[in-house]
């Protein structure tokens, strides 16, 4: 097990833990707090917080394989599990949040899910589908958006200007686009 398998690993035990300080109410931790008017719990921000190590872990292990030959099928197949499991914790909770749309989720990890699939069809083909610039966008809106709805659209909300909401339907749209793209592009491995 070398160092950016490590590092994979370590996001998929960050998920549980975000999840605790997500949805569990802990009868330690403070008062919840305002800014603007608008309130915020030391659980959702303590979340939000993992969350963003969780997601800076996958550019960092991917880095570190490359630029030191460390790249192995366990990689190759846990890392895009990993980044999978960590957005679909989010957006699922969310969901039970009442801060997104259910039928957003489904979209959004449908599409996640399905090119991975055809990922892993690559793979035993003996091929790798590299990741494009459109998935890259897709994956930042992706982060951003689950950024800003677990911070109740903080600093946003104090100017009632919906940055979270028009983020989310941006990952929506990216994440569909760029999945038809992916199947279209790669119908050869569907024969």
């Amino acid at each position: 097990m070398n160092l950016p398998n490590r590092i994979t690993l370590s996001r998929i035990f960050m998920i549980p833990i975000m999840m605790v300080f997500l949805l569990v109410d802990l009868p330690f931790l403070p008062e919840p707090l305002i800014w603007g008017g608008v309130e915020l719990s030391w659980g959702q921000l303590i979340a939000c917080i993992i969350f963003i190590i969780a997601s800076c872990t996958d550019g960092i292990d991917g880095y570190i394989a490359r630029s030191r030959n460390l790249v192995t099928n366990l990689g190759k197949l846990m890392d895009p599990l990993a980044d999978k499991l960590l957005v679909s914790a989010a957006f699922i909770s969310l969901v039970q949040m009442d801060k997104l749309a259910a039928w957003m989720a489904i979209v959004i990890i449908s599409r996640e899910f399905a090119v991975t699939g055809l990922r892993q069809i690559a793979l035993l083909d003996g091929s790798v589908m590299a990741a494009g610039a459109g998935g890259k966008v897709k994956t930042v809106l992706q982060i951003a958006a689950i950024i800003f709805l677990l911070l109740n659209n903080l600093p946003f909300e104090i100017w009632n200007f919906p940055a979270a909401e028009i983020l989310a339907w941006a990952a929506v749209i990216v994440t569909v686009y760029t999945g038809v793209d992916y199947f279209v592009r790669n119908r050869n491995l569907l024969k």
